[in-house]
C-alpha cells in the first residue's frame, strides 16, 4: 500500500521527466534526464522519513521500484540496485 510520501519518477508530454509524490497533482521538481529525477526522488524520500520509489519508463510502464531508508520494507529486495 503507498503513503503519501512514496514517489514516482516518469516522463512528461514535453519529454523531460517529473519526480512526483503520490497523492500530488503537480510535480515536486522537473529535470532533463530520468537520472536526476531519481536522485531529486530518493534526495526528496530520505528527508521525508524513507517510502518507495517508482520508476515509470518512456512508455509508461513500472521500470523499478525501489525502497529509500529509512523506510521499512518487510520484504527487501535482493538486487543492488540504485
Amino acid at each position: 500500500m503507498s503513503k503519501p510520501q512514496d514517489r514516482t519518477v516518469s516522463r512528461r508530454d514535453d519529454g523531460t521527466w517529473q519526480n512526483k509524490r503520490q497523492d500530488a497533482e503537480r510535480a515536486s521538481s522537473v529535470h532533463t534526464t530520468q537520472a536526476e529525477a531519481q536522485e531529486a526522488a530518493r534526495r526528496m524520500l530520505g528527508n521525508q522519513g524513507g517510502g518507495e520509489l517508482t520508476t515509470m519508463g518512456v512508455k509508461g510502464k513500472i521500470v523499478s521500484k525501489d525502497t529509500i531508508k529509512p523506510g521499512n520494507d518487510p520484504h527487501p529486495p535482493r538486487d543492488t540496485e540504485h
